[in-house]
C-alpha cells in the first residue's frame, strides 16, 4: 500500500484538532466521484486515482444512509448558502464527473436503494446514441441519460469536449460552456444550470476565474463546482464550489474524516504551494 500523507495528515493532525475549531460551522460536503469500478489505475499514486470500486462505493453510500445523511443539488446548497437559507443538518450532494457509463451499473442501483439523488456532470462530445469512450471507458449513452432523469438523476455541464480551459480562447471557451448546456437541454427538454470544472482548478489566476465567472453567468448557469479541495461553505464561489474527492483508497476512517472537516487542510496548503511556485516564477522572470 502506497503512503498517502495526506491521509496520515488527516486522520493524525487535522482531525483531532477539529475540535477546537472556531467560526462557521455550516459546511456542506460535496463528493466527487468519477468512474464505479475496479479499475486498479497501475502506476497512478492513490491521490491521484480516480476510480472507487464498487464495493467500496456501496459501504460509503450505506454510511451515509445509515448516518442519517439527506442528499441535496448543487442548484440547492449554493442558494441555501448564498441567500443564509437553514440547511438540514447532515446534508451531503454527491457528483460525478465525466458521464461514464459505470454510473449506470455501479452507482445508480446503490443510489436508489439507498434513496439517494446525483449530479452526473457530462462531456457532452462523449454522449452519443450509442456508447463512446473517453479515457478508456465508455460513457453513457443519451437513452441512459434520459431514463437516470426519469428516476431522480441530475445532469449537469462538464464543457462539450473536456478541454484545459486556461488553454483556449474566451471565445472557445463560451463555446465549450453554451454548447454543452444547450445540448443537454435539447435532448432532456429541462434545465442544465449546473457546471464542473474539468481538470485542476486555477485558485490563483484571480483574471481567469473573474471571466470565466461572467461567461459561465451569462450563459444562464447559477451554480458549479471544482476541483479545489473542502466543503462548501457561506463563502464559497456559488459557480466554483469545493468538494471532496473520492476513490477506492477512501477507507471508513479517511472518508468520515472528509465528511467531517477534516481534509479542509489540502486546499490552504495546495493554495500556499502554488502562489510561492507564481511569485518565484515571478521573479526568477523580472531577474
Amino acid at each position: 500500500m502506497s503512503f498517502r500523507f495526506d491521509r496520515f495528515a488527516t486522520l493524525y493532525l487535522f482531525n483531532p484538532l477539529r475540535s477546537h475549531e472556531l467560526g462557521d460551522k455550516r459546511s456542506i460536503p460535496i463528493l466527487m466521484y468519477h468512474s464505479i469500478s475496479d479499475d486498479a489505475e497501475m502506476g497512478v499514486h492513490p491521490y491521484y486515482q480516480t476510480a472507487t470500486s464498487p464495493q467500496r462505493f456501496a459501504l460509503q453510500m450505506k454510511y451515509l444512509r445509515d448516518s442519517g445523511y439527506r442528499t441535496g443539488s448543487p442548484g440547492e446548497i449554493a442558494a441555501q448558502l448564498q441567500t443564509n437559507a437553514e440547511i438540514a443538518n447532515k446534508t451531503v450532494v454527491i457528483t460525478f464527473d465525466d458521464g461514464f457509463r459505470d454510473f449506470y451499473h455501479g452507482a445508480f442501483p446503490v443510489l436508489n436503494e439507498c434513496g439517494f439523488g446525483a449530479t452526473v456532470f457530462l462531456p457532452t462530445a462523449y454522449i452519443g446514441d450509442d456508447p463512446v469512450s473517453f479515457k478508456g471507458r465508455d460513457c453513457l449513452t443519451w437513452a441512459e441519460v434520459r431514463e437516470l432523469r426519469k428516476h431522480g438523476i441530475l445532469f449537469g455541464s462538464h464543457t462539450v469536449t473536456h478541454p484545459q480551459l486556461r488553454d483556449l480562447t474566451a471565445l472557445a471557451i463560451n463555446e465549450e460552456i453554451t454548447n454543452s448546456k444547450n445540448t443537454i437541454e435539447q435532448e432532456l427538454g429541462c434545465a442544465a444550470d449546473s457546471f464542473a470544472y474539468p481538470y485542476a482548478f486555477p485558485q490563483t489566476d484571480a483574471g481567469f476565474i473573474s471571466m470565466l465567472r461572467d461567461t459561465l453567468r451569462k450563459a444562464g448557469y447559477q451554480s458549479g463546482v471544482c476541483t479545489t479541495v473542502g466543503r462548501a461553505n457561506r463563502k464559497s464561489e456559488p459557480l466554483f464550489m469545493e468538494r471532496l474527492p473520492v476513490n477506492s483508497w477512501d477507507d471508513p476512517a479517511l472518508f468520515h474524516a472528509k465528511l467531517a472537516g477534516a481534509y479542509d487542510w489540502v486546499s490552504k496548503s495546495q493554495y500556499v504551494a502554488k502562489t510561492g511556485k507564481a511569485f518565484l516564477r515571478n521573479a526568477f522572470q523580472r531577474g
